[in-house]
């Protein structure tokens, strides 16, 4: 049994996409982090970060219990354990390749851009304007990396996809005010649309639908979102 800790963003909805993708067993624990859930001690036991997605494996190495944070160190873990969605041998090199641009270039920069457009305060048009860009610019290598391809890496889909579609999600967020975020990227249009009509996507988009997250952007949420905006209390 794998026990998910969630949150309804980009990142742990690979993690959900996957799990529906495999048809591996879990149970979902709610991490509501506009309510400060991922700080409490016992969260930050499974991820010292206090980030989600977390899981945590009952029937880990050698059977005992075992600890995964990060999205990619998970989507890579699972895949690793069920042997599914990892291409060929041969794609590895590619594979952790693009798994890490997605993970520490478009997942980051596109996380930026949000916040600096939504949640930052006026007068921040530098910062607005790079990350903005920086989006963009990760988009466009992707884009071009898909010209003449089905998927991110050989011919089979792959964790690599599932990775990207988590963020390409929320492209009117990144690109806000575009009428359709990703026309000027047709081929990672392409591939978003071929993995949201799988019907594993459909059910990972189900995921945490009965639990009621907060959705309200007051100080409290603030403050725990956004913890190192704070001075530490006297």
């Amino acid at each position: 049994m794998i026990r998910f800790y969630f949150h309804p963003t980009p990142n742990p909805a690979k993690i959900a996409l996957f799990l529906e993708e495999a048809g591996v067993p879990y149970e979902t624990v709610p991490v509501d982090t506009s309510k400060g859930e991922q700080h409490a001690p016992a969260f930050r036991a499974i991820n010292p970060n206090g980030k989600v997605p977390a899981i945590v494996d009952t029937d880990g190495p050698g059977g005992r219990q075992a600890r995964v944070f990060d999205s990619t160190a998970i989507l890579i873990y699972l895949a690793e354990k069920t042997a599914k969605f990892l291409g060929t041998p041969e794609d590895r090199p590619e594979l952790l390749s693009w798994l890490l641009f997605l993970g520490t270039g478009l997942g980051p920069f596109s996380g930026q851009a949000v916040h600096f457009q939504f949640a930052a305060p006026e007068g921040q048009e530098y910062a607005t304007n790079r990350y903005r860009r920086e989006a963009e610019r990760h988009y466009q290598v992707l884009n071009d990396h898909l010209e003449g391809r089905d998927w991110i890496i050989g011919d089979s889909y792959t964790i690599a996809d599932m990775s990207a579609w988590g963020w390409l999600d929320r492209a009117s967020r990144v690109c806000t005010g575009a009428e359709d975020p990703l026309a000027a990227f047709p081929n990672l249009k392409r591939l978003f649309e071929a993995v949201d009509a799988r019907p594993a996507a459909s059910r990972a988009r189900e995921v945490g639908k009965d639990h009621a997250f907060k959705k309200v952007n007051d100080e409290e949420t603030k403050r725990a979102l956004f913890p190192s905006n704070y001075p530490p209390a006297a």
